[in-house]
């Protein structure tokens, strides 16, 4: 990818008073015309390259110009390299340990991430997923549309979109692009995808707004419930809401208060604790939920 080039070049750069071309080609495996080319790319982004011919000739930071000469061993790149690495585990490759290992071999105390950070992005789906995430990133890089399958609640059909991020956010992985049927721009989860596919279509890359998404946008707390909890299970709410969603009580149950989507996140919830739970509120949310387990119950039953 030509911005893990971009960032290689000018990291080796900030170490090291000058390079030649034939050097950063070697590091990076292309040839001289490319690494002519990212040097054009980094003058026009601001940074001011030097280059010199001759014996002791080559490239260099503009004498003068102020950079922080130990960006990469503050804590804070130290962190972004963890982060970075960490992309590996659902890649399916190790590019980016790749790219960290040519930056500067004989600097590579100075390049390893923090021992005590180990980031792991994989999921039980890394076989399906990282095959996924490789294409719409190639997708992406190359502006091309797009399609698949997919599958949510109450809506299935399939999808063409122009892909622009891929996102990790909610413990899950999301791609987000404009979908010209809708004329807005989407973002889809990639595990209600059985399969993704490029179409070769070409599509002009727009101007896009600031991408952000609000947890209340894409999960609105539609109806509020309150709900009886034995103390065994104090730390299955602490973990999914917090300390601040329930209340103990003087019988040591927890009276928990949150808001759901809808009655079918509710009720899945519920049913997940068994006989350990018990929904107050909303009072016809209940009665729905009495007749579901009475209906439950005499197809048990019948089974016998």
């Amino acid at each position: 990818m030509k911005i893990d080039r971009l960032i290689g070049i000018l990291s080796i750069l900030l170490q090291q008073k000058k390079v030649t071309a034939p050097y950063l080609a070697g590091k990076f495996e292309v040839s001289r015309r490319t690494i002519n080319r990212d040097i054009e790319a980094l003058c026009r982004a601001g940074i001011p390259l030097v280059t010199t011919q001759g014996a002791g000739g080559g490239i260099s930071i503009m004498d003068g110009y102020s950079i922080d000469k130990t960006l990469l061993t503050s804590s804070d790149m130290q962190a972004i390299l963890a982060g970075l690495r960490s992309l590996d585990s659902v890649a399916g490759s190790s590019r980016y340990q790749q790219l960290m290992d040519k930056l500067s071999p004989e600097h590579s105390e100075i390049l390893t991430s923090s021992q005590h950070i180990l980031i792991d992005l994989s999921s039980w789906y890394k076989s399906s997923l990282a095959p996924k995430i490789e294409l719409i990133q190639a997708a992406i890089e190359r502006k091309e549309l797009i399609e698949f399958e997919y599958y949510a609640p109450g809506t299935e059909g399939k999808r063409k979109i122009e892909p622009y991020l891929l996102v990790f956010q909610w413990a899950s992985w999301y791609v987000w692009g404009y979908c010209p049927k809708r004329r807005d721009y989407r973002m889809f989860k990639l595990n209600r995808m059985p399969e993704v596919k490029s179409t070769g279509e070409k599509f002009e890359a727009r101007e896009l707004p600031e991408f952000k998404i609000e947890k209340e946008t894409v999960f609105p707390a539609l109806v509020s419930v309150k709900a009886l909890f034995e103390p065994s299970f104090k730390w299955r709410l602490i973990e999914e809401y917090g300390p601040e969603s329930f209340q103990v009580q003087e019988d040591g149950r927890l009276l928990f208060q949150f808001g759901f989507m809808d009655k079918e996140s509710i009720f899945g919830w519920i049913l997940s604790f068994a006989d350990h739970a018990e929904l107050l509120e909303p009072v016809g949310l209940r009665e729905e939920l009495k007749k579901l387990l009475c209906s439950m119950q005499k197809k048990y039953e019948s089974g016998e």
